[in-house]
């Protein structure tokens, strides 16, 4: 199976947003801020690489979706914090569950192809 570049292009934009907005957060960040912004940029990072990994190796459907949902549900999560802590936006404290259950959903998927028996055809 070829690698999923359009995954591998959203993967490398996630990363690359993270790298940002973790030194943002190191240099130029309030400290109530920089919390924030660290925590949403570790997960975004962790996520990136994730999908990265199945993008290039993800031999099924299963492990293709998980990289997008790794992927996407970084984001999601990033920016929420991002929008909670730069503008003070408090109702987003409502989307980053929305992030953080898209990421879980990713590892969950990648737990239930490793039960398949033959995983390029999940």
């Amino acid at each position: 199976m070829s690698p999923d570049r359009k995954l591998l292009a959203f993967a490398g934009f996630n990363g690359a947003m993270a790298v940002a907005l973790g030194a943002f957060a190191a240099h130029g960040a309030a400290p109530a801020v920089k919390t924030l912004l660290t925590t949403g940029g570790h997960y975004q990072m962790v996520h990136a690489a994730l999908a990265v990994a199945l993008a290039l190796f993800g031999s099924s459907r299963r492990l293709r979706l998980a990289g997008w949902l790794a992927s996407a549900g970084g984001l999601v999560f990033c920016v929420a914090l991002a929008m909670i802590g730069l503008l003070s936006l408090p109702v987003m404290g409502a989307v980053a569950p929305v992030g953080g259950a898209m990421m879980i959903a990713s590892w969950l998927l990648i737990f239930f192809a490793a039960f398949q028996s033959n995983l390029a055809k999940t």
